[in-house]
């Protein structure tokens, strides 16, 4: 069914709300850079996660949540559930740094960090790596996302004149509205895409074609609906009876290394990116901590559930999709269940993950190149109203790039996500630790970025492993090269070590020779009490995750047990917060 006219009106509406917010948030991002880049350190905990979560809420992330489903079951979502461990790691051990760093950008970090020509090539090199190469992909990614949904939901709709047009409006607010703009946005645009999420996945449970077929659980095989993959030691095994098995190697992979040792966006270890943008952007630490943490939870346990349950309905009314095509069911459901009106808010809805996403990425993507590269190495004397002009033509430029990346280059990249795991296995060693110990240097961490490659080369040319178990392989040489060369490479200069450590205040065994220098320097981490924090919000998040989705299978025994479960861990992490004095948001 064609859209009609009030479809029409319903995204006109969107579209003309969001220009609104662009031009009410002009005049306060012209002051500088950092009420254009970190909405000048004011957000509110609940706005910057809210943020964080509808950055990560892509166009691309339903299709992609319901094709895994269509494949493996619920239990296939493991291959992104596992990283809840490293978000919550970066819940305590980095949220409250990122935001006493006081820096305009993580890549700034580096040279807060480590000393000498090395720490500033390392600066310049990631910023044109990240802020432009790797960050036109991912818009690339997004982009073509869009263009499947609009080539499916409105055929009478060129894609290219669509996505050219949208990325045109988004680069106009996000760059006439800096981060303010962009965040509220974020607000509106979750609003809506949650929303429509969830009507959609009403819809498709109660549609004439799931009913006839007897319901989703009735009409589907058990296995679809197990939480945790069948684990085998077999790894010819291609289960049972369509089972979604893993190796025990490869479940080890995603559940005991993928997460804190591969770099991916949204997903650094330690924190990084948007994220940390984000978490810099916070009022203060303990709204950073407490972003960082409804995000990560919001991200996990609210988010998937109406993209499961539209993967599984499009099992069946569409069960003979072939593999590749498993993603393309949830806009196949979207066509054939949504009536007239609610037609137009889905699509608002995709235009407003689609926007939120590429919006978060433009602004981001800016701030390395305006701050990490422009300013540091080319004109590190201009005003800051200039910096903020700049800022803006940059943000063109990056909107241009990724246009042309979309439609003359990434049609041919397959299977990106793997080669990005792959070949960033191991950095997550020194993202991590060069916050808690001392000797590690800029050549470390630029070892750590190197040596996935060239592992990632060796075994793709010599051997027959496969992701993820090459994630060991990569990971521990990773890791091995970058040791080595630790040790055998200069230690920082020892004055710029104590100024780092007097600002960040870490803590920890690993900064005693630095520590037993500053004796009047206290540390504010308690790393046992972070270690039992950090356990207790996985029970929190996995628990959350768990009993809701059994109280949608109407298990409502388990469901309510995994909740309860969840509110234990939740009152003994607010304990600790109570007894440090954060129970009260300031």
């Amino acid at each position: 069914m064609p859209l009609t006219l009030v479809d029409y009106i319903v995204i006109a509406g969107y579209l003309a709300l969001t220009l609104l917010i662009g031009v009410r948030y002009s005049k306060l991002a012209s002051q500088n850079t950092t009420e254009f880049f970190l909405s000048g350190r004011k957000q509110p905990w609940w706005l910057a996660g809210t943020g964080m979560v509808a950055t990560t809420f892509a166009a691309d992330t339903p299709l992609a949540v319901s094709g895994l489903v269509a494949k493996h079951g619920i239990a296939g979502n493991w291959i992104w559930w596992a990283f809840a461990f490293g978000g919550m790691l970066s819940v305590f051990f980095f949220s409250r740094l990122w935001r006493r760093a006081e820096i305009l950008t993580d890549l700034e970090f580096i040279e807060l960090r480590y000393s000498g020509k090395a720490a500033g090539f390392l600066r310049g090199f990631k910023a044109l790596y990240f802020g432009l190469f790797m960050n036109v992909i991912i818009i690339g990614w997004v982009n073509l996302a869009m263009v499947k949904i609009i080539t499916i939901m409105i055929p009478e709709l060129n894609p290219v004149f669509a996505i050219v047009f949208c990325v045109l409006l988004t680069t106009f607010y996000s760059g006439l509205a800096g981060l303010w703009g962009v965040t509220v946005t974020d607000l509106i645009q979750f609003s809506i895409s949650m929303i429509g999420c969830v009507i959609l996945a009403i819809l498709a449970v109660q549609s004439p074609a799931v009913q006839y077929a007897g319901g989703v659980q009735e009409s589907l095989p058990d296995w679809m609906f197990h939480f945790i993959p069948t684990i085998t030691t077999d790894p010819s095994s291609d289960g049972l009876g369509g089972v979604y098995q893993l190796t025990l190697f490869s479940f080890l992979a995603f559940v005991g290394v993928q997460w804190w040792a591969s770099w991916y966006p949204g997903s650094e270890p330690g924190g990084g990116g948007y994220i940390a943008q984000r978490m810099m952007s916070a009022k203060n630490e303990k709204h950073s901590l407490f972003a960082t943490l409804w995000f990560t939870v919001a991200h996990y346990c609210l988010r998937p559930w109406p993209w499961i349950i539209v993967g599984l309905v499009s099992v069946i009314m569409f069960p003979d999709l072939p593999a590749s095509q498993k993603e393309d069911g949830f806009i196949y459901v979207m066509q054939k269940v949504l009536p007239i009106g609610i037609k137009g808010l889905l699509l608002a809805a995709f235009l407003a993950a689609y926007m939120s996403t590429l919006s978060t990425h433009l602004n981001w993507g800016s701030s390395y190149i305006l701050n990490d590269f422009y300013k540091r190495f080319i004109k590190p004397d201009l005003s800051e109203k200039e910096y903020v002009s700049i800022s803006r033509i940059i943000t063109i430029i990056v909107a241009v790039v990724s246009l042309l990346i979309t439609f003359y280059v990434l049609e041919s990249i397959t299977g990106a996500w793997e080669f990005i795991l792959e070949c960033g296995a191991g950095t997550g060693f020194v993202l991590i630790l060069r916050w808690y110990w001392w000797r590690l240097n800029a050549w470390s961490e630029i070892a750590s970025m190197i040596a996935p490659f060239v592992a990632y080369a060796l075994i793709s040319n010599y051997t027959t492993i496969e992701f993820p178990n090459t994630l060991f392989l990569i990971v521990g040489f990773t890791v091995v090269i970058t040791l080595l060369v630790t040790l055998l490479t200069k230690p920082d200069d020892t004055e710029h070590l104590k100024a780092f450590y007097r600002k960040i205040r870490v803590g920890g065994p690993l900064w005693k020779p630095i520590a037993n220098q500053l004796p009047d320097v206290k540390s504010e981490e308690n790393l046992s009490a972070l270690v039992l924090n950090w356990v207790y919000s996985l029970v929190l998040v996995y628990s959350c995750l768990f009993g809701i989705g059994k109280l949608i299978f109407r298990d409502f025994l388990e469901g309510i047990g995994f909740l309860l479960l969840a509110v234990v861990a939740g009152w003994l992490i607010y304990r600790d917060f109570q007894q440090r004095g954060w129970q009260k948001l300031t």
